[in-house]
C-alpha cells in the first residue's frame, strides 16, 4: 500500500484514491462499498440516527448520553443485543464491538468463528465480525434500532472496518493511532497506527466533502490500569490534531475515570478546553469536539452491589463534569462478556447516576480550581514538548517524544513506550504519580505529586515506591469490607 514519510500532512486526493482501491480489494465484502451511494444512503438517515448530529444536539441541550459496549458472533445474536440495549437499556447510542480476529485483520479466522457460533448456537467470538458481515447486513442492524450506532473496533488497523462500518450506516467510529496502538499492541509501531488512522480520518473528511457529517472518536486507554489525567489528555490533544489535519470536523475525546469526583470533573473540563486551544493554535477553527467519560477502566469487583456503585458513580461523575456521553459497563465486568440483559441493567444504573447529578456544579470550589491549574500546567508541558521536538508536526513529535519518554503510557504493552510512569492514589483518593519518568513536568509539579503520595504512604505505614502504584491498580476490585476500614475519619 502507498506509504510516505510520517507527517501530519493531509493525504493527497490522488494518493488516497489509490489507497482506497487497494484497501477495498483486501476482502470480498470491500466490493460492497460505493462511497457515492453510501453518502446518499447516509443522507437519508433520520437525524436521530446520525451520531454526529446527535452529539451536537446533546451539547445544545446540556445532556449526558449513555452508551454501552457489546458484540456477539452471529448476526441474530448481535441484532438481539442492539435491540435490547435500545429498548430495555434506554441507550442513547448503541455499540458494535468487533471480535479480536477482526481487530487484527484475520478475517478468515473471524469467518470460522462466526460459522462455529452459528453451529453451536452461542457466540464463539468476543464481538461481531463487521468485515465478514458486509455493508448490507450492517445496514440491516442499523435499521433494527432507533438510535445511532458506533463501531467499537479496538484496533490499530481501521482501514477496512472503517470503510464497511460507515458505508453500512454506523455513523460513529471509535479509535485513534496513538491511544489504541499503545493500549493494545506490542509490536505494531505507533507510526503505523498513526498512518492507519490518518486513512480513516481522511475517509471521514471525504464523506464530509459529499455532504455527510460523521462522528470520529478517540478511545482513551484500555490498558486496564491507572492512567494519569495529564497523559490521557495530552494524547487526546495529539490524536485530535492528527484527525483535524486530515480534515475531520467532529472529533470526540475519551477519558477513563479516576474515581475522585473533583479530579474526574476537572479532567473533562481541561480536556475540552485545551484540545480546543491547541486546535485553534494550529489553525483549526471549526472542529467540534466533545468529551466522553468512561466507567472505571481498571480491575472491577466481583460483587454485584459494588459493581452497581461504580456504575452509578460513573454516570454521576460524567454528568457533573460536563461530559457529553458516558460509556458504561455491567455487573459482569470482572467475569466475562455480559448478557444483553446485564448490559441493559448497567445502562439503567448509569442513567440513574446521570439523573442524580442534575444541577450539581463543582467549578467554583477552591479544590477544583487548584486541581485545574495543576492539570493544565501538566498537559501543556507535555503537548508543548511533543510539538517542540516535532518542529510543529504532531506525528513526528509523537514518535520522538515516545522515544525520549517525554510522552509515556504506564504499563503499556507497546515496545515504543517507556512505561516509566507509576500512578498511585494519595490519601484523599486523587491519582498522582510515584514516578513521573521523563515527562517534562516542572519541578514544582513533581514535588507536589511526591508530597501528596509521601503523606499517603506515611499514613498507611508503607514505603514510598512502586508498591503504592501496584496497590492502586487492584484497590477497587477488593471486597468492600477491606476497603471501608481504610477510609480516613473526618
Amino acid at each position: 500500500m502507498v506509504q510516505t514519510p510520517l507527517a501530519e500532512d493531509r493525504i493527497p486526493d490522488d494518493m488516497f484514491d489509490t489507497m482506497r482501491h487497494e484497501n477495498l480489494a483486501r476482502w470480498p465484502t470491500g466490493a460492497g462499498v460505493d462511497m457515492d451511494e453510501a453518502a446518499e444512503y447516509l443522507k437519508q438517515l433520520p437525524k436521530h440516527k446520525n451520531l454526529a448530529l446527535v452529539m451536537r444536539e446533546a451539547v445544545a441541550q446540556g445532556r449526558c448520553l449513555t452508551q454501552p459496549r457489546g458484540g456477539f458472533g452471529t448476526f441474530e445474536m448481535h441484532k438481539n443485543l442492539l435491540v435490547t440495549l435500545d429498548k430495555e437499556g434506554l441507550a442513547d447510542v448503541v455499540p458494535t464491538t468487533t471480535d479480536s480476529y477482526t481487530r487484527n485483520e484475520r478475517f478468515a479466522e473471524a469467518q470460522r468463528g462466526a460459522d462455529e457460533s452459528e453451529e453451536r448456537g452461542r457466540s464463539m467470538l468476543n464481538g461481531f465480525p463487521v468485515v465478514n458481515a458486509g455493508v448490507e447486513k450492517l445496514r440491516t442492524l442499523a435499521a433494527a434500532v432507533n438510535k445511532p450506532v458506533i463501531a467499537l473496533t479496538g484496533t490499530s488497523f481501521p482501514r477496512l472496518t472503517g470503510e464497511i462500518c460507515y458505508a453500512g450506516g454506523f455513523t460513529g467510529y471509535l479509535g485513534s493511532g496513538i491511544a489504541y496502538t499503545t493500549s493494545y499492541t506490542k509490536e505494531t509501531s505507533v507510526a503505523e497506527g498513526i498512518r492507519n488512522y490518518q486513512y480513516l480520518d481522511r475517509l471521514v473528511a471525504r464523506y464530509g466533502d459529499l455532504g455527510v457529517e460523521l462522528h470520529r472518536r478517540q478511545p482513551g486507554f484500555l490498558t486496564g490500569t491507572n492512567i494519569p489525567p495529564c497523559v490521557a489528555i495530552a494524547i487526546c490533544v495529539a490524536d485530535a490534531l492528527l484527525a483535524a489535519a486530515q480534515g475531520v470536523k467532529q472529533y470526540g475525546l475519551e477519558l477513563g475515570q479516576c474515581l475522585h469526583l473533583v479530579q474526574d470533573a476537572v479532567a473533562i473540563d481541561v480536556c475540552q478546553d485545551l484540545t480546543q486551544d491547541y486546535l485553534r493554535t494550529k489553525g483549526y477553527e471549526d472542529v467540534f469536539t466533545t468529551v466522553t467519560s468512561l466507567h472505571w477502566m481498571g480491575a472491577w469487583p466481583t460483587d454485584r452491589a459494588q459493581s452497581f456503585g461504580l456504575m452509578v458513580y460513573g454516570g454521576f461523575a460524567s454528568a457533573v463534569g460536563g461530559a457529553v456521553s458516558v460509556t458504561t459497563k455491567s455487573v459482569a465486568e470482572a467475569m466475562g462478556i455480559p448478557t444483553p440483559e446485564e448490559n441493559a441493567e448497567g445502562l439503567r444504573a448509569t442513567r440513574m447516576g446521570v439523573y442524580l447529578a442534575r444541577n450539581v456544579c463543582l467549578r467554583e470550589l477552591p479544590e477544583y480550581l487548584r486541581e485545574k491549574e495543576i492539570l493544565e500546567i501538566e498537559v501543556r508541558a507535555i503537548v508543548d514538548k511533543v510539538l517542540e521536538v516535532g518542529d510543529g508536526d504532531v506525528a513526528v513529535g509523537t514518535m520522538r517524544a515516545l522515544e525520549a519518554g517525554f510522552l509515556d503510557v504506564p504499563w503499556s504493552p507497546n515496545r515504543e513506550c517507556k512505561s516509566a510512569l507509576m500512578p498511585a492514589r494519595d490519601g484523599d483518593g486523587y491519582l498522582r504519580m510515584v514516578d513521573t519518568g521523563a515527562l517534562p513536568l516542572p519541578d514544582t509539579v513533581k514535588h507536589y505529586h511526591r508530597e501528596r503520595l509521601q503523606a499517603a504512604a506515611d499514613s498507611a505505614g508503607k514505603a514510598y515506591g512502586p508498591d503504592l502504584a501496584i496497590d492502586s491498580v487492584y484497590e477497587i476490585s477488593e471486597e468492600i469490607g477491606s476497603l471501608l476500614p481504610n477510609l480516613p475519619l473526618r
